[in-house]
């Protein structure tokens, strides 16, 4: 059960607004860079809540991964996003594929903060 486990907390995003409002256009860019870091995707959903009188309802992404997951979750009336990376290094080391997403996903939001945490899974001395 080994992995790794990556987070972020985005805030002040300069990105365009599609990014942080428009389910449709966030799912593909996210499974697009799943694909760009050859990890496997094996299904995707997404959903988009509604507005509330301090503007446009967020957006939910997700890509469910052989190698574990990735999700997205928007606040576009604070112009936040937080992100959450996972992967099993069941039979291989998927690591730096985790790091690409994140790093791709990050650039694409265009925050003035960042907070990362990077959680190792498990044992890492285990055999996998």
């Amino acid at each position: 059960m080994h992995g790794l486990h990556l987070t972020a907390d985005l805030h002040h995003c300069q990105c365009d607004m599609v990014w942080l409002t428009d389910a449709r256009h966030l799912l593909a860019r996210c499974e697009h860079t799943v694909t760009a870091a050859e990890l496997q995707a094996v299904n995707s959903l997404a959903h988009t809540f509604p507005a509330t009188p301090h503007g446009p309802g967020g957006v939910t992404a997700t890509v469910l991964l052989a190698e574990s997951h990735l999700c997205v979750h928007t606040w576009p009336e604070q112009k936040a996003v937080t992100l959450d990376v996972y992967v099993c290094n069941f039979g291989g080391d998927h690591s730096a594929q985790a790091y690409q997403v994140m790093d791709a996903l990050v650039a694409l939001f265009a925050p003035q903060t960042v907070l990362r945490q990077d959680l190792e899974r498990g044992h890492p001395g285990a055999v996998d």
